[in-house]
């Protein structure tokens, strides 16, 4: 029996083990994958339109957003009308939340390729 490959085998199987770690260890570790869900940075896609300077509607046009994800990944017809955040807000400037929650629903869908604008 010879040892010389198995012992060739067992560096090489370390070797290759030991080199992200070396790498890691040199560069640091990698940095996160650019934008992981809606975060898009400022003026992506997903930002509220610059208009909206008053927090109900940014709150607003980003449930729009959540609420268009939701739909989809429940296989619902899109359609803000069917929404409850869109049909039972009661709170102040309502036509402003509505519009704004609108807006960003669909913003949702045409970044999903246009289907089911409503």
């Amino acid at each position: 029996m010879n040892v010389t490959p198995r012992i060739a085998a067992v560096l090489l199987a370390g070797g290759l083990l030991a080199a992200p770690a070396a790498m890691i260890g040199q560069y640091g570790p990698p940095p996160p994958p650019p934008g992981g869900g809606y975060a898009q940075g400022p003026g992506g896609w997903d930002a509220p339109p610059n208009e909206y300077r008053q927090g109900l509607q940014q709150d607003a046009f980003r449930q729009g957003l959540d609420g268009a994800r939701k739909d989809f990944e429940n296989h619902r017809r899109p359609d803000v009308r069917n929404r409850d955040e869109f049909r039972n807000y009661r709170g102040p400037n309502r036509r402003l939340y509505r519009d704004a929650f609108s807006r960003g629903y669909n913003a949702w869908w045409s970044h999903q390729g246009g289907r089911g604008r409503y």
